[in-house]
Formats: C-alpha cells, structure tokens, sequence
C-alpha cells in the first residue's frame, strides 16, 4: 500500500515537472532579472524609504563595477607585467648559461697554462728552477712546488738556500691546509 502511494505521487509530481522541463528550453529567461532600476520604483514612489532604498542599490551597483573595472584594470597590469618578468628572466638564463661557458672556457685555459707551466718547472734543471723559483712571489711559487713531480719538487727544494726552502715549504702546508 506504502509503495503504490508513493509511486503514486512521484508520478503526480513527475510528470508535470517533467512536461514543464520540457516546454522551457532556455532556463535563464526564468531566473534573470529584467527589472531595470528605473521599474524598480514602479509603483513606490511615494515610500520613501523604497526610494533611498532603491538610490543606495543603485549607487552600490555603480561602486561595484568601477570596483571591477578597477580590478580588470589592475589584472591586465599584472599579466603584464608577469609577461615582462618572465621575457627578463628568460634573457638572465641566457647570460647565465653564456657566463658559465666562458668561465668554463677561461678555467680550462688556465688549467691548461698551470699544467704547461708544471710541466716546464719538471723539465727543468732543478738548480735551475731553484734559482727562478726564489725570485717568484713565495705564495706562487710553493703552488708550482706542490703541482710538479714530488722527486723533482724535493731536487728543487733542496737546491734552494735553506731559509728559502723552509718559507716556501711553509707556504705549501699553509696552502695545503687551506684547501681543506
């Protein structure tokens, strides 16, 4: 009895719900406001407080779309100048990239004039580049010391005077130890 009773309204309700769902084909003309705000007043302009009413929604509505002329205003400064922010960063990662290549390139070229350089000081007499190495500035010169071979390294150092030898063995510890 409880089930053909609500079957009973569901079909009392449904079909003409169902038959007006039908006839309206666009729903918006049944929910959007006409009403200008002239109309508004329609009728009511002897109650004052319709008409302040009516004065004050008005105005709210004016306040609200320079409100959101604003807002758009603003938003199209923004997307701007994100445009402008990101064209800049794009060029700062170029710079980027083309500084590290030419410090690469500029390390590499002084790697390359360093090994030389050992390379050279390996070569030489020992005598010899004890006698070049003494006149060089202490902090270079214990640099060249600690790059070249250690036997020919010791030959140089022991063709230096001693003071000489303890300086720049004392330059290489320090060296050493900043390092690390």
């Amino acid at each position: 009895m409880r089930r053909s009773l609500l079957s009973f309204l569901a079909l009392t309700f449904a079909v003409p719900a169902g038959l007006a769902i039908w006839q309206m084909q666009d729903f918006s003309r049944y929910f959007a406001a006409f009403a200008e705000p002239s109309d508004l007043l329609q009728g009511c302009n002897d109650v004052p407080e319709a008409v302040a009413l009516a004065e004050e929604l008005r105005d709210r509505a004016l306040r609200i779309e320079r409100y959101m002329e604003t807002i758009d205003r603003k938003k199209a400064e923004v997307a701007e100048a994100e445009s402008a922010l990101r064209k800049r960063l794009a060029e700062l990662k170029s710079q980027k990239g083309g500084m590290r290549s030419r410090q690469d390139q500029s390390t590499a070229a002084v790697r390359s004039d360093i090994e030389k350089l050992v390379a050279l000081y390996d070569q030489m007499n020992p005598a010899e580049a004890a006698a070049v190495l003494t006149n060089l500035p202490a902090d270079f010169a214990a640099e060249i010391l600690l790059r070249v071979r250690p036997e020919t390294g010791a030959r140089i150092i022991a063709a230096v005077e001693p003071r000489q030898a303890a300086l720049l063995t004392a330059q290489m510890g320090a060296r050493s130890v900043r390092k690390n």
